[in-house]
């Protein structure tokens, strides 16, 4: 027979099982098993454009790390990568904006890097660079200036808004021309040593107007890379002005199977 303390225990025990049914505390990255992003910029910009993804993909349980890349070379940018790759305490979807994803091509060899996503991005294979890739379409970026003396590439601002931060207000895209960081030659014309895109899931996010990267020069990476791609309405910077749909794009490679 029961005694009374017994029973209590089991009316708390299946009060708690429903309550968690009804409102679990779990959140959905936490359910997945993967809550750690990684987040990589690309050239000409830095990590604070991701914000508005960053809040979302917070808000919903992950924990979110954007590098600060100095857009150097790519040896310089995989070392950042992996010093926050390092950081993490368990698997990581890693994710590369333009520039970017020649950085997470290297940087996802990572043995904790379970996924890759590429958001307007450069996909290479092993001994090409991200001039190469350039190099393939005809058409070339508008708006890139010749190198300085000291090979540091910048954007022209005649053509900035139009290329590089189509869909911004005029306002934003003068505060983002002011505050670019330059890709250098080196970064340019750096190979890929060994990529990951060949032996890890790969996510990737085409614009519908991409003035930066040509979008054909996408669809052959993308394809290349047995991408399963999500075409989102916007420009080369659609993660300032479509955050929704790229922290979904993330999360679906965080909740995959």
């Amino acid at each position: 027979m029961k005694t009374n303390s017994t029973i209590k225990m089991i009316a708390v025990a299946a009060a708690a099982i429903l309550l968690s049914a009804v409102n679990p505390s779990k959140t959905s990255a936490q359910a997945a098993g993967i809550k750690n992003i990684v987040i990589v910029h690309g050239a000409f910009a830095d990590a604070s454009g991701w914000e508005a993804v960053y809040k979302i993909l917070v808000k919903d349980g992950y924990k979110v790390t954007l590098v600060q890349n100095p857009t150097s070379s790519l040896a310089d940018d995989v070392a950042a990568t992996n010093f926050a790759l390092e950081r993490q305490d368990g698997p990581v979807v890693l994710v590369g904006h333009s520039w970017g994803g020649t950085v997470i091509t290297q940087a996802g060899n990572t043995d904790n890097v379970k996924s890759l996503v590429y958001v307007a991005a450069f996909i290479p294979d092993e001994g090409e660079s991200t001039l190469d890739l350039v190099q393939t379409v005809k058409e070339q970026p508008k708006g890139i200036l010749p190198p300085d003396a000291k090979g540091n590439v910048y954007l022209g601002k005649a053509t900035f808004q139009e290329t590089f931060a189509s869909g911004q207000t005029k306002e934003k895209s003068d505060f983002m021309y002011d505050s670019q960081i330059p890709l250098t030659v080196k970064a340019f014309t750096d190979k890929v040593t060994a990529a990951a895109w060949k032996n890890k899931p790969v996510y990737a996010v085409k614009p519908s107007n991409d003035e930066t990267i040509n979008m054909g020069l996408e669809d052959t990476m993308y394809k290349r890379a047995k991408a399963q791609v999500t075409n989102v309405t916007g420009g080369h910077t659609l993660f300032m002005t479509q955050p929704k749909a790229i922290a979904a794009v993330i999360e679906a490679a965080a909740n995959a199977k």
